[in-house]
């Protein structure tokens, strides 16, 4: 694969994830728990949240608790700019080297994705007005906060399988479970499919 088509995989993923993202920004208000459910088809939901941390929400003041959630926002986003810069050396690199193609998919994928949520980790606390109890707006220099200290917008969800625990189970027993319950972005997505298909075909990508 050229760079060239890399560039256009990377592009196009971004144009679905952004529209997505700014159509929920622009047209649903987060309720009180910061969430608001837009569809429930059970096994399918369009719940929109604002993650401010990483995965599950995971913020840097959460690890290390000395300093504070505005000073590891901050640390968070210059980290994400990092991450992508080294992701894409690697993939121009491996194009270059004519490398495996599933490898370079993979990077491609998993760099859309990067550069999808730091769009958001950058920009959005500038662009937008705060979601909670309305709707948000277009406003650039009266946003919800300031540059580096966006919001991620994440709207999908999959629940698939909801049950309790046996009591007799230590620690868990009694807790209600569900199996997918995670709350993401196309930008999640892309980054998963990527580090997944690395797993999966890890003998033949780095052989």
């Amino acid at each position: 694969m050229s760079l060239k088509k890399s560039l256009l995989i990377i592009l196009l993923i971004l144009i679905v994830d952004q529209v997505s993202k700014i159509y929920i920004k622009l047209h649903f208000p987060l309720t009180l728990y910061g969430e608001a459910a837009l569809l429930n088809w059970g096994w399918f939901k369009i719940l929109f949240i604002e993650n401010k941390g990483m995965a599950w929400g995971t913020k840097i003041n959460d690890i290390i608790p000395f300093i504070s959630e505005r000073s590891g926002k901050l640390m968070l986003t210059l980290f994400r700019i990092i991450a992508v810069s080294g992701i894409f050396y690697w993939l121009y690199d491996s194009i270059k080297i004519h490398a495996s193609k599933l490898l370079i998919v993979c990077l491609t994928l998993i760099l859309a994705g990067a550069i999808g949520n730091i769009l958001d980790s950058v920009f959005y606390g500038y662009l937008f007005t705060g979601s909670y109890y309305n709707v948000a707006s277009f406003s650039p220099g009266n946003g919800y906060d300031s540059l580096f200290h966006g919001n991620v917008v994440d709207m999908l969800q999959f629940p698939m399988l909801t049950w309790e625990w046996p009591n007799w189970i230590p620690y868990f027993g009694g807790n209600e479970f569900t199996f997918f319950d995670p709350v993401f972005n196309i930008a999640d997505s892309a980054i998963s499919t990527g580090i997944g298909i690395m797993l999966v075909f890890n003998k033949r990508i780095f052989p």
